[in-house]
């Protein structure tokens, strides 16, 4: 049975050209500095996103963490939304690691943080207070449903922290979604910001790894930090090469996943029982609800997982969100036959033929 995983982007395997490219990558000693594979490829996104350099990392988590710690000190403050991955999903790193203390703002349904939010949230000169340092952005944004942030918004989110003297990252997990939705390059997205992630393992579908860009001076205390993370591999090249393949072949193709999310959208959309997030798929996530009463339960289950486990039966993976909502990710492997098969498996669950 072929599966279908809708799970996650980050399912994605290398293409055949990526394993070949892995294959007969140049190699050198990464902490040394002489792997000319991680080099090139820092050097290729840093252009990408409009920064002076780059920083391979191993994960986007890593990425963020690193970000965070070059930029402040102990007991310093970032602002951030209650809905970013950074709080919800890097296990408290920020804190944990760094002793950055941080500021939860409300995330808008588009992602966005309200300028006024912000401007409020910026501390005094106050020895009672921590020294806000840093404010970060999500884009495309995970939890608002993979709503992307426009150069607008971005711009004047920068233009407010850099009036107060602080610092604005950009985890751009999935940048090249957002550029590939808003028709504009990921530099122009990323041009307002002091330093952006972007992870190579996810849609592009590399086999691991993240780059942090930023300015030379910002990646060399990066740098240091992600050595004490215990992120200084050695020939990283048989990596980095994959993701030279990714900017190189997958970053121009994204639109043909977000079309397929658009197509499982509309095929869900005819099926009782089912209700689509407003706006949903901004970019290659669907997120979607049951109505109550739609599927017959036992007490004690949750509509979600309890269809999740009837679609993997039939090869179908999805991601459950919550009690009742599910989010479906179109990438690379996916294709219309795919998409067809999770639509028609969810209808033949939420509208079971009579017996007989």
């Amino acid at each position: 049975m072929e599966i279908v995983d809708l799970r996650s982007d980050t399912v994605t395997l290398p293409t055949p050209e990526m394993r070949q490219a892995m294959a007969n990558a140049d190699l050198g000693d990464d902490v040394y500095g002489e792997d000319p594979t991680v080099n090139r490829l820092q050097e290729v996104a840093a252009d990408m996103l409009g920064k002076e350099a780059g920083l391979f990392v191993a994960s986007g988590t890593m990425g963020n963490l690193a970000a965070a710690l070059a930029h402040c000190q102990r007991g310093d403050e970032v602002i951030l939304g209650k809905k970013s991955h950074t709080y919800l999903f890097e296990a408290g790193g920020i804190s944990a690691l760094g002793g950055v203390h941080s500021c939860q703002l409300p995330n808008q349904p588009d992602g966005t943080i309200a300028l006024d939010d912000i401007r409020a949230a910026i501390r005094p000169d106050d020895d009672h207070c921590p020294v806000t340092r840093l404010v970060c952005l999500e884009n495309t944004h995970n939890r608002c449903g993979g709503v992307s942030l426009s150069v607008e918004y971005t711009r004047s989110v920068g233009q407010l922290v850099h009036q107060h003297g602080l610092q604005l990252h950009l985890d751009g997990a999935r940048i090249f979604n957002a550029a590939a939705a808003q028709d504009v390059s990921a530099k122009e997205l990323a041009a307002p910001v002091d330093s952006v992630t972007f992870c190579l393992s996810k849609g592009l579908c590399a086999p691991v790894g993240s780059v942090l860009c930023g300015s030379k001076e910002f990646i060399a205390r990066a740098h240091r930090i992600r050595k004490q993370l215990g992120g200084g591999m050695r020939q990283a090249g048989i990596l980095a090469a994959a993701g030279l393949m990714a900017l190189e072949q997958m970053t121009g193709r994204l639109s043909e996943d977000h079309a397929r999310a658009r197509r499982l959208a509309v095929g869900l959309a005819q099926i009782p029982g089912v209700i689509l997030d407003p706006g949903t798929p901004y970019t290659n996530m669907v997120f979607l609800s049951l109505a109550e009463g739609v599927i017959a339960l036992e007490s004690d289950e949750d509509p979600a997982e309890m269809v999740a486990a009837r679609l993997a039966e039939q090869g179908i993976l999805v991601g459950v969100a919550d009690r009742n909502r599910f989010r479906l990710v179109t990438h690379y492997w996916i294709h219309d036959r795919a998409v067809d098969r999770a639509v028609q498996a969810f209808a033949g669950i939420l509208q079971p033929q009579p017996a007989g």
